[in-house]
């Protein structure tokens, strides 16, 4: 599309339909030419736009569109719960977090089961997980399956019998990089129509967003993701409806971390958490903001999209804005995944000014060894802000802008949902395994999400629930919905969660 848009005159586009796949792609920021081409054909031109994702957030924290260009589209929403709800053959998806000693090539059987139709991706080269060796690690995995009895010289399929019971799996290497070999291989995947023409994809880079292998049934994932997105799309590979399979599996296959078995537990259920909510289309990241100093004499109107906050220390060089521009979001995954950090992350022990003041300039500075302690102090500065504007809801009242916490987003820590089905013992680690995530549970996902929401007391929740939502149901032969466009409706629908949520957390009391 942009290079149709660079070929002709904006003109071209009036009175057509651009249906647009991948949309997260588009982005707000000024240097996405993606975003720069839609924001043209909006503005300019008569065309009317189908956006369609996945996941409608970026990795990068910044928005798909400007909220006014938001506003613009009718927004329907078809999450993982209304998708397993309507299928006919996948009703369950499983969750996987396995935490393994040492190398992960000496876990990796553990973990991959050849009857199972799997993606697996091995780690980046740069990852602390890989061997740094990418075609030996491919070659590791296959001599655990058994021996490669010949590959096929005209699609690129590696036959490998398996020496538990001589089985022949069909293995596709996406690692091999050699344009030949890879443009055989790929070309075959692309028209695979039989369960039986494949069983395993072997992946760095590539088999993520967009492929379609309807028959995969288990995504195994080696290393630490940081990006929810990325987690996203690789479950999406698995999660097609398919006659061969009724569950699905994500596998994460990660170093085990020098924390306390109880605190990793918590940060699992988090991102178990955190996944779930995504599944559901739910925000949980906040929009981009660009975050400026305050001065006393400062009263000029602030941009869009721009927060000023006195006494806020901008970048004093250009490897401190860059770092900023360009490299916070890894930062913030190296300061999370840090030993300690950790080890902090529950909040009970260490107090959070020691965190902020401490902790935190310790990994910037062990990231960054060539900064000064000025420079150092700037990067905390914007880690801090940052990571607390993505909690938060800008409000304004009058001319000033205040951060409500937890408003608008999802605050995973207050979801008071525990996903953990069981943790077993795997390797010299543990393994975490996650309750099965079906149509029923996304639902009671959902309506814990939106009773954070709900303002309501007890007693009006009890007065509709009596006077209303029974007569409705018994006269309709259904519960009142949330996306109702009738108001009334909508407000039993409320009430419906909100009393649901209180006889959820009386059990949890209880128990």
């Amino acid at each position: 599309m942009r290079f149709a848009f660079e070929a002709v005159d904006e003109s071209a586009f009036n009175n057509t339909l651009l249906a647009i796949d991948e949309f997260h792609h588009v982005s707000a920021d000024a240097d996405n030419r993606l975003g720069e081409v839609m924001r043209s054909i909006m503005r300019n031109t008569s065309a009317h736009i189908i956006a369609m994702t996945g996941s409608y957030f970026r990795g990068d924290s910044i928005p798909v569109l400007l909220p006014e260009d938001e506003a613009r589209f009718t927004k329907v929403t078809y999450n993982y719960y209304e998708q397993l709800n309507g299928y006919t053959h996948l009703k369950t998806l499983g969750i996987g977090y396995h935490f393994y000693q040492g190398r992960y090539l000496s876990a990796i059987d553990e973990v991959l089961d050849t009857d199972k139709k799997t993606i697996l991706h091995i780690p980046n080269v740069n990852a602390g997980e890989s061997t740094k060796d990418k075609h030996q690690e491919v070659d590791a995995i296959l001599d655990s399956i058994g021996t490669v009895t010949h590959q096929d010289a005209e699609t690129g399929v590696l036959y490998v019998e398996r020496k538990t019971d001589g089985k022949i799996i069909k293995v596709a290497d996406l690692v091999n990089d050699t344009a030949k070999d890879r443009d055989k291989i790929v070309a075959y995947l692309r028209q695979m129509e039989h369960v039986e023409d494949m069983d395993l994809i072997i992946a760095l880079g590539m088999a993520k967003e967009g492929f379609d292998w309807p028959f995969c049934e288990h995504a195994l994932t080696v290393g630490y993701r940081g990006s929810l997105t990325e987690i996203i799309q690789i479950i999406g590979r698995a999660t097609r409806d398919s006659e061969n399979k009724n569950h699905a599996q994500f596998t994460n296959l990660i170093a085990q971390p020098e924390a306390a078995d109880d605190q990793v537990k918590l940060s699992v259920n988090n991102m178990l958490k955190a996944i779930t909510a995504s599944l559901l289309m739910e925000q949980v990241l906040a929009p981009n903001f660009k975050f400026k100093t305050r001065r006393f004499d400062d009263e000029q109107e602030n941009e869009p999209g721009t927060l000023k906050i006195r006494g806020f220390k901008e970048p004093s060089s250009q490897r401190v804005k860059d770092i900023v521009e360009s490299d916070l979001n890894d930062l913030k995954a190296t300061i999370l995944q840090d030993s300690k950090m950790l080890q902090a992350l529950p909040g009970e022990f260490i107090d959070p000014e020691v965190i902020n003041k401490v902790m935190i300039p310790k990994v910037i500075q062990k990231k960054y060894p060539e900064l000064t302690d000025a420079e150092i102090e700037e990067i905390r500065q914007h880690v801090v802000v940052d990571s607390v504007i993505k909690n938060g809801e800008i409000k304004e009242v009058g001319d000033k802008k205040f951060v409500r916490m937890a408003g608008k987003f999802v605050n995973i820590e207050e979801l008071n949902i525990d996903l953990i089905d069981r943790v077993n013992p795997f390797q010299k680690a543990f393994e975490v395994l996650s309750k099965s995530v079906t149509a029923s549970l996304l639902k009671v996902i959902q309506e814990s999400i939106n009773a954070g929401r709900i303002e309501m007391t007890d007693e009006e929740a009890v007065i509709l629930y009596r006077d209303k939502i029974a007569p409705f149901v018994k006269s309709t032969g259904r519960e009142p919905e949330l996306k109702s466009s009738n108001a009334l409706e909508r407000r039993m629908a409320e009430a419906l969660v909100y009393l649901r949520n209180k006889k959820r957390q009386k059990v949890a009391v209880n128990d």
